[in-house]
């Protein structure tokens, strides 16, 4: 397969670049190429944000039409462009739906959780063995304020000055609740391998 293109899913082998030049042209054959290519990736990225499927659902949707209304805006930049583009759609959205949730409140940052960062030990525990689903089910129960600084910081690549822009707090609270999350994650990881251990 040359480089650049895709396959999934059985679909097309152009490129992102071919495929939004048809799009961009009124193809409306190429917007579901766009739409089936991504919808699945994008629809795993908004669940790590956003629980609910309801408000997974909404976000999708909401996503897709500014990205289908600013594709002549956009500015394509090589394969692989595209997809991080529309991530970055997304994931402006998901925020946006926290907020708008809060009516337009600062997220809130859970400090009633047990501090088990003091806990934390020094070696992360092992993953490997752990399926993606339950890791993210781990993720998704975090609470909501941790759930979003990890997201942003591990998923996203965002600085801790960048989160604290998005997310309204300091870069000493996103620190803070990065810490906390991870501690969280890292507290349950170790059960989830007690009881695997158990039943074995």
């Amino acid at each position: 397969m040359g480089s650049g293109r895709l396959r999934d899913n059985g679909l097309s082998a152009e490129t992102e670049s071919q495929v939004l030049e048809r799009a961009r042209n009124g193809d409306r054959a190429a917007v579901k190429e766009i739409y089936d290519r991504y919808s699945g990736y994008l629809a795993a990225t908004c669940s790590r944000f956003l629980p609910d499927p309801r408000d997974q659902k909404d976000v999708l949707q909401e996503s897709f039409v500014k990205v289908f209304t600013s594709l002549d805006s956009f500015d394509f930049r090589g394969e692989g462009s595209l997809k991080a583009w529309m991530r970055r759609v997304l994931v402006n959205e998901c925020l946006k739906a926290l907020r708008k949730r809060r009516r337009s409140v600062p997220l809130v940052f859970e400090d009633n959780v047990r501090d088990v960062a003091e806990e934390e030990d020094t070696d992360p525990p092992d993953m490997s063995g752990i399926p993606a689903r339950v890791i993210q089910e781990m993720i998704q129960g975090l609470p909501e304020g941790y759930r979003t600084v990890f997201n942003l910081y591990a998923l996203e690549d965002k600085s801790h000055k960048e989160i604290a822009g998005l997310l309204g707090i300091t870069e000493n609270t996103s620190a803070s609740q990065l810490h906390r999350a991870r501690a969280i994650l890292a507290k349950k990881i170790k059960e989830y391998l007690e009881k695997v251990k158990i039943k074995r």
